[in-house]
């Protein structure tokens, strides 16, 4: 097994992030990634990933500080997990679970939470994977996010969605409304830009709302704060792809099934 390492501020600008690694067209995207995880170092967040060229990766950070309209006191939020590639099936979800795990213990935490798709979605964890580690499902929302949660300790205040993301409304009920942030190396240049010429090209009218603080974020109409899309007040999809002229019309087919 690879070895592991961990991101900081002090190595992150020599270092990769797992991510976007050889797309070119998103190289100010991954900057902003970076730059996010700078920013989110001091508020307790981890990055870790194995020593080589891969995605092969967890990011978690204390739920207080969470880019997610959740409330989970003291609890640590695991926001993007990804095994990729021959890395599968080789132990390494487990053991990057573990180390989360270890640290929700070493700081006395009650325990660990994630929000997942109530069925598998685009730039999400997998929902099964993480049942059969030993996590449980303590809240829905009605556009189909589930909040899981795996207990450490005993506790009183039961994780769950604020009031803001169980019955999303978004700005407009006509036309596209996106909303994302730059916890992915994706969604900004997507968003701003290949969005753009595929809304302009069926004439739909689009909205892209940024979510920029923290705070913007855990008042999200939506738990998937890395991308969503909503089409005439519908949440369609967390697909980044669905930004792509040659996707657009696919995606947003099979949604409306």
């Amino acid at each position: 097994m690879e070895n592991f390492i961990t991101l900081d501020s002090n190595n992150i600008a020599q270092e990769h992030i797992c991510c976007a690694i050889s797309d070119k067209k998103c190289t100010a995207s991954y900057q902003a990634k970076k730059d996010w995880l700078k920013q989110e170092f001091s508020n307790g967040y981890v990055f870790r990933r194995i020593d080589a060229r891969a995605k092969v990766f967890i990011e978690y950070g204390p739920a207080e500080n969470a880019w997610l309209p959740i409330d989970a006191p003291n609890f640590i939020n695991i926001n993007c997990f990804w095994v990729s590639g021959k890395y599968k099936k080789n132990g390494y979800g487990k053991q990057l679970l573990e180390f989360a795990i270890q640290d929700a213990i070493d700081q006395g935490k009650n325990g660990l939470v994630t929000v997942v798709g109530t069925k598998k979605y685009h730039f999400m964890s997998d929902t099964k994977w993480f049942i059969k580690q030993g996590f449980k499902t303590v809240d829905q929302t009605s556009d189909g996010f589930s909040l899981l949660v795996k207990d450490l300790s005993e506790y009183t205040a039961q994780p769950q969605f604020k009031d803001c993301a169980k019955n999303s409304t978004p700005v407009k009920d006509k036309g596209i409304v996106v909303y994302y942030s730059n916890r992915c190396p994706f969604s900004e240049f997507h968003a701003k830009h290949s969005l753009i010429e595929t809304a302009e090209k069926r004439n739909i009218p689009v909205e892209i709302i940024k979510l920029s603080t923290m705070e913007q974020a855990q008042n999200s109409p939506t738990p998937a704060t890395i991308f969503s899309l909503f089409l005439d007040g519908e949440f369609i999809t967390t697909d980044i792809s669905v930004c792509m002229d040659s996707r657009y019309d696919k995606i947003i087919a099979k949604a409306k099934k």
